[in-house]
């Protein structure tokens, strides 16, 4: 097959989809890969790196897309700003896609791939099951969101992390605490670790709270619901109720913590507020919040999306696409990912994807002229999708 790996044009966006090293491995199966030219360079990979390793360099998107049979990408299409026309729209009719898609915020590029006969398959989606754990893309960028979270909050701290015993004095540890222990919680919990930080952890999972030990955390306690989980792995939303008596359980710990970072995100839905304006009053001068869920909506109430805010002396960070600040690794994992699945749904030089196997059926959204995803069929027809 003829696979692109096109410039991704989102503003700070550095990642690449394929990084050479995956390149040689599709080149021995006889695929042909184009890659744009600079695609790779926002990680550190140069156009000669890709052409050692069998890549063909392709001047500009339209000559890419126009000729690709199949795309690897990480960003949804999007407004492609210089051409003036949207990226969805210069996929090759009835092509192949397989990239993130993020649908409840782009509805408009589900639309056009499904009007151009395109088979999408979109990272959010793969199943949350042992076998597809290779492809789980999600998993990936959130172990990296979790690690530079921690990384940005001890750099704002006015304060070091570890336990020091100097000739001054002792210096006591920062004291963290983690909102959410999925897996950008426990890369948190374990990266604040190794700073040598003295670190809690909450999360409504009671299932998590022996994960959250093994790393040296403490688990704050609360009463739990037998139902805080979905049978995919992930969070589910709660009742006001519940969502008041995790909120004081928060409060009680705020004003005793120097670094909050906050993780809680619900799949498909506005992240939950864990703590509000008020709250963040509870919090120590110079005290900093990491906010992982701030395109979600954000789990502080005064979160704002990109920025760092002071509120209350309270340094507020509303962290937005981590992963590419790290892009190395954060395309190496990527491109892992999307490898795996493309592995499973091609089979043995197949052209066409098995859409009988569980997971390739799972990450599909559209396929044959239609929305075969039925979650994201309804909220299109409903209209919410639109940005």
């Amino acid at each position: 097959m003829k696979i692109g790996i096109p410039r991704e044009m989102a503003q700070g966006e550095t990642r690449v989809a394929l990084i050479p090293a995956h390149v040689s491995a599709l080149v021995r199966q006889n695929h042909e890969i184009l890659v744009e030219r600079g695609a790779g360079t926002g990680a550190s990979f140069g156009d000669e790196e890709y052409e050692n390793s069998g890549a063909r360099i392709v001047d500009g998107p339209e000559s890419l897309y126009g000729s690709a049979e199949l795309l690897f990408k990480v960003n949804a299409p999007a407004q492609h700003a210089a051409l003036g026309r949207h990226e969805g729209e210069l996929v090759r009719e009835g092509g192949v896609y397989i990239g993130f898609l993020s649908p409840m915020l782009n509805g408009d590029a589900v639309r056009i791939l499904a009007s151009r006969k395109v088979t999408a398959f979109s990272m959010e989606y793969i199943p949350r099951i042992t076998r597809a754990q290779g492809m789980d893309a999600l998993s990936s960028m959130a172990t990296i969101a979790g690690y530079k979270a921690v990384l940005l909050a001890a750099e704002r701290l006015p304060k070091m992390f570890p336990l020091l015993m100097t000739a001054a004095g002792t210096v006591p540890p920062a004291n963290v605490f983690v909102l959410g222990a999925g897996v950008a919680g426990l890369q948190a919990i374990a990266t604040a670790k190794r700073l040598g930080a003295r670190v809690e952890a909450f999360d409504p999972r009671p299932a998590v709270k022996e994960q959250v030990k093994s790393l040296g955390a403490s688990f704050v306690e609360m009463e739990m619901p037998e139902d805080a989980e979905t049978a995919g792995g992930y969070a589910k939303m709660q009742s006001e109720e519940f969502i008041r008596k995790e909120m004081e359980a928060i409060s009680s710990r705020l004003p005793k913590v120097d670094v909050v970072i906050t993780t809680a995100q619900v799949f498909g839905m506005r992240a939950p507020l864990l703590i509000t304006g008020e709250m963040v009053k509870l919090l120590r001068r110079g005290s900093i919040i990491v906010d992982l869920a701030a395109e979600q909506g954000g789990n502080c109430e005064l979160t704002e999306a990109g920025a760092a805010v002071e509120k209350e002396g309270v340094t507020i960070i509303g962290a937005v696409n981590l992963p590419a600040t790290v892009p190395v690794h954060a395309s190496q994992m990527y491109g892992k990912n999307v490898l795996d699945l493309f592995y499973l749904a091609f089979p043995k030089g197949a052209t066409s994807p098995d859409m009988e196997d569980e997971v390739v059926k799972g990450a599909c959204l559209t396929h044959g002229g239609e929305v075969v995803n039925e979650r994201v069929r309804q909220i299109l027809a409903e209209g919410a999708m639109e940005k």
